[in-house]
C-alpha cells in the first residue's frame, strides 16, 4: 500500500487506508497503547511507531496483511503464542482475514518496555 509523503501522525497514517484496514489498525493501536500508555507515537520509515526509552513497536498495512514490528526479541519471546502466524526476522504478519490477537499484541508491548528499561538501567549503571 503506498503511503504519501504527508503522513505526519498515526491519525494520517490510518485515515489514508481503507475503511475495513483503517478498523483493524485502530483496534492494533489501541492494544499498543494498553500495554505502553506512556508510550511516544510518532511516524518513523513511513509507518507508525512507538517509542519508550527506545523503539517499541511499529505496525504497517500491507497488501494481505497488518505487519507488526516488535523487534526480533519479541518475536523470540512469544514464539509459541505466535507460531500460527507468518513470522520473519523481526515481522509478524496479522492476516485480514483473522482476528487480531489484541492481548498477546498488548503483552508483547509490555514486554518490549520492561526490555526497553532494562537496556536504560544497564547504560546508567555503565556510566555511573
Amino acid at each position: 500500500m503506498k503511503k504519501p509523503a504527508s503522513i505526519n501522525t498515526i491519525d494520517d497514517y490510518i485515515a489514508i487506508c481503507p475503511e475495513p484496514i483503517r478498523k483493524r489498525l485502530i483496534e492494533l493501536r489501541t492494544a499498543v497503547k494498553k500495554g505502553a500508555p506512556k508510550a511516544e507515537e510518532k511516524i518513523s520509515y513511513q509507518m507508525p511507531a512507538f517509542f519508550q526509552n527506545g523503539i517499541l513497536v511499529y505496525f504497517a498495512a500491507q497488501k494481505n496483511h497488518i505487519g507488526f514490528y516488535p523487534t526480533s526479541s519479541g518475536i523470540e519471546a512469544f514464539k509459541d503464542e505466535l507460531s500460527e502466524y507468518s513470522t520473519s526476522k523481526g515481522v509478524v504478519r496479522f492476516p485480514y482475514e483473522k482476528p487480531l490477537p489484541l492481548k498477546l499484541i498488548s503483552e508483547i508491548v509490555r514486554f518490549r518496555v520492561m526490555e526497553n528499561l532494562e537496556k536504560e538501567e544497564l547504560k546508567r549503571k555503565r556510566k555511573g
